[in-house]
């Protein structure tokens, strides 16, 4: 599947369902949803997004998901039938997270606190330490499992999957998956 230019920009400002189901176990949280993955309909959707590769080699999902071309239902139930969800700090569509206002961020932090506590998931994972810190107001956060809890879930906070994060590899994202996903249970130790 691909898209020009135009029918990417036709998504700016969209929104895209939160994945979640009965049996959360472990909340993935992006910072927003990029033009690719409001055109798919699928989180972490750009081609060089490596959310999924990461997740499959942590062991955390057990199949191959085409970012690409958008999850399947069969992909959907896949993660939910795990425990597994995904949202995001902001829901507004963008090109880059760079467009997001930090007003935005700490609305949108109010918002996800909101959303844990009305889901009650063992373990949330944010994707992206500028971002947390900046919806949070946790300026001296570091990258793992945070000191504090959040909203009565364990919190870790992990590094954003974006090709533009290009220090990191699906390698060290898987680990840093990994570790969250064992303190879910959604994978062992």
């Amino acid at each position: 599947m691909g898209f020009t230019r135009d029918e990417l920009e036709s998504f700016r400002s969209a929104t895209v369902p939160d994945l979640v189901g009965p049996g959360l176990r472990l909340l993935f949280v992006g910072i927003n949803p990029g033009l690719w993955t409001a055109a798919t309909q699928t989180h972490f959707a750009h081609p060089g997004n490596r959310f999924y590769p990461a997740l499959e080699k942590a062991g955390i999902i057990t199949r191959t998901i085409d970012r690409g071309d958008g999850m399947s239902d069969d992909d959907r139930a896949h993660l939910l039938d795990r425990g597994i969800g995904i949202t995001n700090v902001v829901h507004r569509t963008t090109a880059r997270a760079s467009e997001l206002s930090a007003d935005e961020l700490r609305a949108g932090g109010a918002i996800l606190r909101s959303f844990v506590r009305s889901h009650r998931p063992a373990v949330v994972a944010v994707a992206g330490i500028t971002a947390y810190r900046t919806a949070f107001g946790e300026r001296k956060a570091t990258m793992g499992e945070q000191p504090v809890d959040f909203e009565g879930s364990r919190l870790w906070v992990v590094p954003n999957p974006s090709g533009l994060n290009a220090h990191e590899t699906i390698d060290s994202l898987a680990m840093a998956y990994a570790a969250p996903a064992v303190a879910a249970g959604v994978i062992g130790d």
